[in-house]
């Protein structure tokens, strides 16, 4: 069950899980990272009840969690759901996991240890946009498919070229891994109506305030982890961390936190469209 960004897909899962002797296997990429139960919205342990669910709250967020990364720990959560004679139900926003889950990742040679180091330490205190600049001028086809706010997924593309002195695109055709076949799956896309999404998303974030987040943030802050890591980039953190910095008010940071999720959410329906062609839309009002 994929969907956008408060679409309720923790909730029906949960249900669905109660309904049909279930277990709930995350697929949210925020998900997994115990310092974020709050932003990244995970299901508390009242709300999960006697449901089982794997691969939530795992990850420290000094790690740099990657899809191959959950594409392991999605099958070995298989594994534990056929012990348990349960049925397996995956869940979240990370159109990315799906994708693998159904079709497998690309078969990318891993890249050296050193060359991993070098890059990084080269790319250290460096804006997006300027490895984004440095990325366009060594493989172009990679970078006009990139964000320029992506540090990520830019980094990784220059270690590929930095590796192998040739485009990410090169490596890119053949994928293998694929622990799910589509046509024995009921894969479900929740779409709320996009007001009612915006709506959903505000409220939330809203709650989110109330429940602590900024405490989350400010303990996270404090590790003083690499900026360009995934948690520390999740929706939500970036601006909460400007305001403990004294760069927003918390008025501003709150606002920041609410467009980023509706921006977000904008870019889950998109790659669902464009990327997960198996999945039935389910129109929510």
């Amino acid at each position: 069950m994929a969907g956008p960004t408060a679409s309720g897909k923790s909730a029906r899962a949960i249900e669905l899980a109660r309904e049909l002797g279930g277990v709930v296997i995350n697929a949210d990429s925020m998900a997994v990272y115990q310092d974020l139960p709050i932003l990244s919205a995970r299901p508390s342990s009242e709300e999960m009840g006697d449901i089982p669910h794997l691969v939530f709250g795992h990850i420290g967020a000094e790690r740099n969690y990657s899809v191959g990364l959950w594409l392991a720990d999605a099958a070995a959560a298989l594994d534990e759901a056929a012990r348990m004679g349960r049925l397996p139900i995956f869940v979240g926003g990370t159109g990315m996991y799906f994708k693998a889950l159904l079709h497998g990742l690309s078969n990318i040679p891993a890249v050296p240890a050193e060359v991993r180091a070098r890059v990084r330490a080269q790319a250290e205190g460096v804006p997006p946009d300027e490895l984004h600049a440095r990325l366009r001028a060594r493989d172009p086809e990679t970078a006009s498919k990139l964000r320029p706010s992506d540090p990520q997924r830019i980094l990784r593309a220059l270690e590929i070229f930095e590796a192998f002195g040739a485009p990410l695109a090169t490596f890119q055709g053949a994928r293998e891994g694929a622990l799910l076949d589509a046509a024995l799956c009921h894969c479900v896309f929740l779409a709320p109506e996009r007001e009612t999404l915006y709506d959903r998303i505000n409220a939330r974030f809203d709650r989110m305030m109330e429940q602590g987040a900024l405490e989350e943030v400010r303990r996270l802050m404090a590790r003083g982890l690499d900026p360009a890591l995934p948690a520390v980039r999740a929706v939500g953190v970036p601006g909460l961390i400007a305001h403990l910095r004294g760069e927003l008010s918390l008025e501003a940071a709150v606002e920041k936190g609410k467009r980023d999720s509706r921006q977000y959410a904008k870019r889950q329906f998109t790659f669902a469209r464009t990327q997960l062609p198996a999945f039935e839309w389910v129109t929510l009002t």
